[in-house]
């Protein structure tokens, strides 16, 4: 469970190299433009408040842009009958859908769904995650970030060569004191080219491992075919 714990977490004090780092992703300006850790943030907010309808709308809105993390919150949810009645066939298809990449965290907790389904339930897992596939699998959500993070370093930056120069970046520190940041650090190319924040996050989450996994049971579900031209 480790690793949904890590989901949970403000994703700034988990993925920050520095104290710099971690204001430019904790800062509103920053999460406006990143619709997926926004939804995200604000998902484990009202998750922790115990308002878990509101946060299953948030973790399914991020989850439309591709946030692994957040798929992986709405499948424990259902999982658990948080926000919701519980549905373990459509919780294994959204882990299914959270491994989509092979982060082995996501990967094990998705072998321990299946091995507690009986067969009725893994076929119904199996049709429904086609649908949750086709509207969340990586090739419908990763457009959405990816024109997202465009437009928003466009917007944000006003330069199509994505040069800043000399830009500082105002941000509110502790005690909502203002500070000043290098616009390098702000539009690291990680946080704003859709290839290098793919990678980013790629680097994050497939650190977790947590223990050793049988996969010889296991029946990946059928993902439907990218259409020409989506």
């Amino acid at each position: 469970m480790g690793v949904l714990l890590a989901a949970g977490l403000p994703f700034f004090a988990v993925c920050a190299q520095n104290g710099e780092e971690e204001l430019v992703l904790g800062s509103e300006a920053f999460l406006t433009a990143h619709p997926d850790l926004n939804n995200r943030r604000r998902g484990w907010e009202t998750y922790e408040a115990g308002r878990h309808e509101e946060a299953l709308t948030y973790f399914r809105r991020a989850a439309r842009y591709a946030d692994k993390p957040s798929q992986a919150m709405v499948a424990e949810m259902l999982w658990k009958g948080e926000g919701g009645p519980r549905d373990p066939a459509l919780a294994y298809a959204w882990m299914d859908l959270a491994a989509e990449r092979g982060y082995p965290g996501f990967t094990f907790i998705r072998e321990r769904y299946w091995a507690q389904l009986d067969r009725a339930q893994r076929q119904d897992a199996m049709v429904r995650g086609e649908e949750v596939y086709a509207e969340y699998g990586d090739s419908a959500a990763r457009p959405r970030i990816d024109a997202v993070l465009r437009r928003e370093r466009w917007r944000t930056s006003g330069s199509r060569a994505g040069f800043v120069g000399a830009l500082q970046v105002q941000i509110p520190g502790p005690g909502e004191q203002m500070q000043s940041i290098d616009g390098s650090r702000f539009y690291d190319p990680k946080f704003w080219d859709p290839d290098e924040y793919q990678a980013w996050h790629d680097a994050i989450w497939m650190a977790p491992r947590e223990g050793r996994v049988d996969v010889r049971d296991v029946q990946p579900l059928n993902r439907p075919q990218a259409q020409e031209g989506d």
